[in-house]
């Protein structure tokens, strides 16, 4: 946008009048321009050798399935089109080709992007200029190079290296890198490529910094600072290595003067010999009398051990005696608890029997209550219709009677005051009928609530008395694991046990499963749980015969008839071959693969009943999903579980019942921690549910008071309603009387009250029918209670006894383990004892060795006061010292040498390091002047960019400058326009549009003034330029052109455009997008 300053309207529009005439002028002045003509016209012929573009071709390369071959000219190339047509396309395309990232595109952060959808690959293909001087390898590729890219779906790259035949030569990256350093391509170099992006990002930019950032990296003077940065800390590296041979200088000047010394020690060899001599005596009846000691505290040991051993097996004789007795009260408890079973056994019969005939009584009873009810509703019915006809009787005989005088106009006064009575009485009887309709909505209401709550209520109590049992449960675990699964478990497993030593059982059945089975994650225990559900308590057996034994041994310890499962199946001697089958994931393992199972007849049985071969065990639910629902889940997969125990197949997912694992915890005091806490917060909860429900019970006997209170209110305003309407018809309705009325209301009379008189006798009969039945029912259900009763207490005698027979298989376990104990003591006691026996006599054997061997040093003992190792350490040090001076008395020119030779060794490093220290010193002079030469360079650089910037403005008639601050790595432009539009600021934000993107090209040229590149490319250089701009800057890039015959220039513009006719100038016209498709898209 322009921010042209002006004082007034008419001033703008005189300012653009003026300036539209200036820019026609100009528009002529161009195209009449012979030099440009005449320049375009001798380049022609001219031709660039190598790494300039001869064509580019896409498939399904972004939205285009087919674009190209394109052929590019040698010098100037226009692409031109709408947009959508695909400009950018084939500058993305240029640009990944030649090894450059989707970043750089600013069209996509990763190559997939850049596939065509629906499309599973992109293909671009590009042919580079291979000729000349600077050709790279011109005996294999020849005169052109051909670089094939594929893109895949999944962002893959690869690349083909052609030569001009279409030979493949190469498919590595790093030869398409040597080939780009030979020619110089740089399409990250946003003067080599310079894309819409880029532009807008550093010369649109409003900062100065990021223009000084774009003049370093045109002019690859940050890649010149960054090698610097690296020499310097190569520098620092360097130091740190002289200082560590500084530290290995001070090793060798510590072994030069070890050799000096060596090298001046003399000393007396025979006073050495002599006193070696005695120690070595010394030392060989000093060995004699350690020993003697050492085999004095074995023999006493020895001896305790020996006496010890009567203490052991006392200890192994009293255990077992407690474990036969032990055995003999379990085994009085058990047969005692088979009779009571056995009684209750034979009582359950009976029971059923009384219990059946009570309800047959209670049935009969119910039947003639019934009807004695239906008597006595008739009673009551005929009781009303023997009245009525009674007092209507007694009417009409007293009509009868009377006179007819004033009576009618009583009756007519008493009919209207009934009317307005009877009016009132309806208001009254329809808004007690709202009232009843509301308390009765509201105890319905309340009742249903309480039924909900109700439910809820028993359902937390189970679960509260599940937990409870549980926490149970789980403290009884802390000693045995087993008890885990039930606490009749262990006893169940002992009678399994003690049948199998019997020889009752064919094969030994296996179970509870779960208790044979460990993880190798802990944290997937509660998704193995959920997995095999009741397959954990189950057994398994290998033919029937002892699956009836175990389902008979289980009615004995089982309690409530809830039995664990029993699976039937051969047992094997080596696991299944699920290799077929099963899934092998390389990140998650099966459930096969996540247990450790010691028994295969275990694992046979859980991959027959859950096929744990083929389940995965995923943690993360969210990935659990996206593998098995993403459409491809893997091979043999049924099903996953994750480690919260969903359970996901490839078309729906379940969520897990249970939030903890129970049988697999590792933890016990943290699940007890847990359910004590859960079952606080249910009892707690069902506090809340108890003061609820109390609310809701007074709330229900409120509107019940007040529903009671409304009907006997609605009940008498109808009493009254209907007596004032009986009123109001007799008043209605009268009638001279006749005498021969009352004669059929006095039969039907008589009638009723003979009906009367059948009903009673019938009422009679049904209520001492009903009474005999009633005493009955009452002894039938009497006898069935007593009976149940007797049951209940036998049942309750069982279940004490089961916890005694808990306790004595406890007691029993208890010896067991106790004699174990013992039995291993001893057993470890007679082995130390025989270790110790041969210990002593092989030392005794040493011991005669040893002093026959010190007789032959020295015949006479001697008594020694000193150790034997600090007699060995000095005879030692005496060898040592007498074979040094035998070595230094022996060969004294092989001293000599090694002290010559450290000496030398210890000059040469110390050399080395000075010679190190001299360069880097040298370095640092080498390092400032090329820093100096940098800076000036830089300076150069600089000036040669403002020069050739004043030039190009200059061609239009404008002045400018360029003002670089290296310190603060800025750059600002200013841009003043032609006479008559002075500019008091010259800043670049004060230009119109078109004026400051003609300044912005200025910048561009004056950078590949000074750059070197063998093409460049522009995307939309003039997009935001009008005509006169647009024209000027296109002669001046093409000036530039004509000047630089050897480049390569690539221009991507929307604008048509007027160009001299030339060879020198290649234009491609781009076909226009499917708009209509377009927009049919874009309403789908």
């Amino acid at each position: 946008m322009s921010k042209r300053r002006s004082n007034s309207t008419a001033g703008q529009n005189v300012s653009k009048r003026s300036r539209i005439e200036d820019e026609g002028e100009d528009i002529d002045s161009l195209q009449e321009d012979p030099f440009l003509c005449q320049q375009l016209q001798c380049v022609a012929d001219v031709e660039s050798d190598a790494g300039i573009v001869e064509s580019i071709s896409m498939k399904n390369f972004m939205c285009h399935s087919h674009l190209g071959p394109f052929a590019f000219g040698s010098n100037v190339n226009f692409f031109v089109g709408n947009n959508g047509s695909g400009k950018s396309a084939v500058l993305t395309a240029l640009i990944v080709a030649l090894g450059g990232n989707a970043h750089a595109t600013n069209r996509g952060l990763s190559l997939k992007g850049f596939v065509k959808e629906g499309e599973n690959s992109a293909d671009v293909s590009i042919t580079l200029r291979n000729k000349g001087k600077d050709a790279y390898k011109p005996e294999v590729y020849s005169s052109a190079i051909i670089i094939d890219l594929r893109i895949t779906r999944d962002g893959l790259r690869s690349y083909k290296l052609k030569s001009k035949s279409g030979h493949i030569i190469s498919t590595k990256k790093e030869e398409l890198i040597s080939i780009l350093d030979n020619f110089n391509i740089q399409v990250n170099n946003p003067v080599s490529v310079l894309t819409q992006e880029m532009s807008k990002h550093f010369l649109h930019s409003k900062g100065e910094g990021d223009k000084y950032k774009f003049f370093m990296k045109a002019t690859q003077l940050d890649q010149m600072r960054e090698d610097f940065i690296y020499i310097k800390q190569t520098k620092h590296v360097t130091n740190d290595k002289i200082e560590q041979q500084n530290e290995g200088l001070k090793e060798l000047k510590r072994k030069y003067l070890e050799k000096e010394d060596r090298y001046k020690s003399l000393s007396s060899l025979d006073e050495l010999r002599d006193k070696l001599q005695e120690l070595q005596k010394q030392m060989a009846w000093a060995l004699v009398i350690e020993m003697e000691k050492d085999l004095e505290p074995v023999r006493e040991k020895l001896q305790a051990d020996r006496q010890s051993t009567v203490k052991y097996d006392e200890k192994v004789e009293e255990w077992k005696n407690k474990i036969e007795e032990s055995e003999r009260k379990y085994k009085q408890i058990q047969e005692k608890l088979e009779a009571i079973t056995n009684q209750v056994q034979d009582l359950q019969p009976k029971c059923a029997e009384l219990k059946a005939e009570a309800q047959k009584r209670n049935t009969d009873l119910k039947t003639v209550e019934v009807t004695a009810h239906r008597c006595e509703a008739n009673l009551r019915d005929l009781g009303k219709d023997r009245d009525q006809l009674s007092s209507r009787i007694k009417d009409l005989k007293l009509s009868i009677s009377q006179a007819l005088g004033t009576e009618s106009q009583d009756r007519a006064n008493r009919v209207n005051q009934i009317q307005t009575d009877l009016e009132n009485l309806r208001h009254q009887i329809s808004t007690l009928g709202q009232q009843i309709d509301q308390y009765e909505h509201a105890i319905s209401r309340a009742k249903e609530e309480q039924g909900k709550m109700r439910k809820e209520q028993a359902a937390l109590q189970r679960s509260i008395e599940a937990n409870k049992r549980n926490l149970l449960m789980v403290e009884r675990s802390r000693s045995n694991r087993l008890q885990r699964f039930g606490e009749h478990m262990p006893a169940l497993l002992n009678a399994i046990e003690e049948a199998h030593k019997r020889g009752q059982f064919k094969q030994k059945p296996r179970g509870p499963l779960g208790y044979l089975i460990s993880l190798k994650d802990t944290e997937l225990a509660l998704a193995v749980e959920v997995c095999l559900k009741g397959s954990l308590q189950a057994f398994t057996c290998d033919n029937h015969d002892d699956e009836r034994l175990l389902q008979s041994i289980m009615a004995k310890f089982c309690p409530g008839g809830r039995r664990p499962v029993i699976i039937t199946s051969q047992f094997l001697p080596q696991v299944h071959d699920t290799r077929r089958r099963a899934v092998n994931h390389p990140q998650y393992p099966s459930v096969l693969q996540a247990l450790e199972i010691q028994d295969p007849v275990v694992t046979n049985c859980l991959i027959d009943q859950r096929g744990i071969e083929s389940i995965l065990l995923i943690k993360n639910r969210t990935e659990a999903r996206r593998l098995m629902q993403g459409g491809n889940p893997p091979r043999n997969c049924t099903q996953a579980f994750s480690k919260e125990g969903d359970q996901i197949y490839n078309n729906r997912n379940y969520s897990a019942e249970q939030a903890r694992a129970k049988y697999f915890s590792g933890d016990v005091e943290e699940d007890i921690r847990q359910l004590m806490g859960e079952i606080q917060n249910q009892e707690a909860q069902a506090n809340r549910f108890q003061q609820q429900m109390r609310k809701l019970d007074e709330d229900i006997k409120q509107n019940e008071s007040l529903l009671r209170r409304a009907h006997m209110e609605q009940k008498t305003t109808k009493d009254k309603a209907n007596k004032l309407q009986l009123e109001l018809t007799d008043l209605m309705n009268v009638e001279e009387p006749q005498s021969e009325d009352v004669q059929p209301l006095e039969e039907d009379f008589q009638e009723i009250v003979s009906k009367i008189s059948v009903k009673r006798v019938e009422h009679v009969e049904a209520r001492a029918k009903m009474a005999d039945l009633k005493v009955l029912y009452e002894k039938a259900e009497q006898e069935y209670k007593q009976h149940k009763e007797r049951i209940s207490t036998i049942a309750e005698e069982a279940e004490a006894i089961k916890e005694e027979l808990i306790k004595a298989d406890q007691a029993v376990m208890k010896c067991r383990h106790h004699k174990e104990h013992y039995d291993e003591k001893r057993s470890t006691h007679l082995r130390n004892i025989q270790t110790l026996e041969a210990n002593l006599k092989s030392k005794e054997e040493e011991l005669q060795a040893s002093s026959a061997k010190a007789s032959e040093i020295c015949a006479e003992r001697m008594d020694i006061s000193r150790t034997a190792r600090s007699l060995d350490t000095e005879i030692n040090r005496l060898k040592v010292k007498i074979s040094t001076q035998q070595d230094q008395q022996g060969d004294p020119k092989e001293i000599v040498r090694q002290y010559h030779e450290a000496l030398e060794n210890y000059k040469n490093t110390a050399q080395q390091v000075k010679n190190l220290k001299s360069f880097i010193n040298n370095l640092d002079k080498v390092m400032d002047h090329r820093l100096q030469v940098y800076a000036d360079l830089r300076s150069f650089m600089s000036a040669r960019c403002k020069y050739y910037f004043d030039s190009m403005l200059a061609q239009r008639g404008y002045s400018g400058s360029m003002t670089f601050d290296h310190k603060k790595e800025t750059l600002s432009i200013s841009v003043q326009p032609k006479k008559g539009k002075k500019n008091d600021s010259g800043d670049m934000r004060s230009l119109s549009g078109g004026e400051r993107s003609f300044s912005t090209v200025c910048f561009v040229l004056s950078l590949w003034a000074i750059t070197e590149a063998p093409f460049r490319c522009l995307d939309e250089f003039d997009v935001y330029m009008d005509m006169v701009n647009r024209r000027i800057s296109m002669d001046m890039m093409l000036r530039v052109a004509a000047s630089q015959r050897f480049r390569q220039f690539i221009f991507l513009t929307p604008q048509s455009m007027s160009l001299p006719d030339s060879k020198f100038i290649q234009i491609h016209q781009l076909k226009d997008p499917d708009r209509d498709q377009s927009e049919a898209d874009g309403n789908q």
